[in-house]
């Protein structure tokens, strides 16, 4: 006599969720099952189904995707290092990514080139950035059409014309208010900005108004209309928020894992950046922000988080140090890109701090 669980049961035992119990029997994935009513049985000795989506295969990395914008502070150059302290069971019993501060979203991006996760869920305090995903994701082939474009009218004009054709689209951008109906106006122009601004920053005033100069490029790449055709592909199961970084409680559990990359501490006063959104991230938002740490931690999420060393310019600067003491706290070594000085970029030590 075949003995039976319930989804909610095989749920636990297998580390998914019900709703992926649920979808594997209705997909006959999950021999002998019943029903009862509107309930799934499952035999108590049935093994877990390969989850097919969660394999590496060889077209799935063939539609590789990268950044879309350049963003400072974003991790390009440190992929290796965060890849290699990505957490066990990844793409196995860890079914669900977050990053609340997703930035340029390289970890996001490598991480959607190699696996189909259940659940992503993807948030930044810009909205700017975050309607630009939304676009990418919903209305791709007609944002195309508008960077195809200003690439063609951008690539026709000389360097005089190219820094007033630059100043008249950032004017447009900053005079268009962000809503449903400007949502593609306001992408394309952000993209454009970003592509041809002074060295990719994303920088804004006190009044939220866009203020980086004009960059001075022969041939930016404008339109990279195969990498946002993918990105656009991979974003379609993709949760997009533009709210507090809080607000990944109600989608982490046990089965997730978070990624933070808040805006960095400043290593020291000169080094303060100017907000890419008119809010700033201060030390009270530091320490706010390691207590929701700790309180994932304690609900079972796997949380890794980037942030700067103080050791940098003070060895006696323990803030995070003792923030964090109760986790792994590793020092890896980074090169600062952005500066407008170039003598000013070099190599420097930022932080990973890990739970598991």
């Amino acid at each position: 006599m075949i003995q039976y669980m319930s989804a909610r049961e095989a749920a636990e035992k297998w580390s998914i969720s019900q709703r992926r119990v649920s979808i594997l029997c209705s997909e006959s994935r999950i021999p002998n099952v019943a029903m009862l009513g509107n309930m799934w049985l499952i035999p108590r000795n049935a093994e877990k189904p390969v989850d097919a989506r969660m394999k590496r295969n060889t077209a799935f990395e063939q539609s590789k995707v990268h950044p879309f914008v350049k963003w400072a502070g974003g991790k390009g150059q440190l992929l290796t290092v965060l890849k290699a302290n990505l957490p066990h069971g990844l793409g196995t019993t860890i079914t669900k990514y977050a990053e609340p501060f997703v930035g340029g979203g390289a970890l996001l991006f490598s991480l959607l080139s190699e696996y189909v996760f259940e659940e992503v869920y993807i948030n930044d305090n810009n909205k700017e950035l975050i309607n630009a995903f939304s676009v990418i994701k919903s209305n791709c082939e007609n944002l195309l059409l508008k960077l195809e474009s200003f690439q063609n009218e951008y690539e026709k004009l000389d360097s005089d014309a190219q820094q007033l054709y630059y100043y008249e689209k950032r004017d447009e951008f900053n005079n268009i208010p962000l809503n449903n109906n400007t949502s593609l106006n306001k992408a394309s122009l952000f993209i454009f900005l970003n592509k041809t601004c002074f060295n990719g920053l994303y920088r804004v005033n006190k009044s939220g108004k866009f203020n980086v100069p004009a960059g001075k490029y022969k041939n930016p790449l404008i339109c990279d209309k195969e990498n946002i055709v993918n990105i656009s592909k991979k974003l379609q199961n993709v949760i997009l928020h533009s709210c507090d970084y809080h607000d990944v409680e109600n989608f982490a559990d046990k089965n997730t894992f978070v990624y933070f990359d808040p805006p960095y501490r400043p290593l020291n006063i000169t080094s303060a950046f100017t907000s890419y959104t008119e809010n700033q991230f201060n030390d009270s938002d530091q320490i706010e922000l390691a207590k929701f740490y700790k309180h994932l931690s304690n609900k079972g999420v796997k949380v890794l988080l980037s942030n700067s060393d103080p050791h940098n310019f003070n060895f006696e600067d323990n803030f995070f140090d003792d923030l964090y003491a109760e986790f792994d706290i590793q020092r890896i070594t980074a090169v600062r890109m952005i500066n407008s000085k170039a003598d000013k970029r070099g190599n420097v030590t930022e932080l990973l701090i890990k739970n598991y």
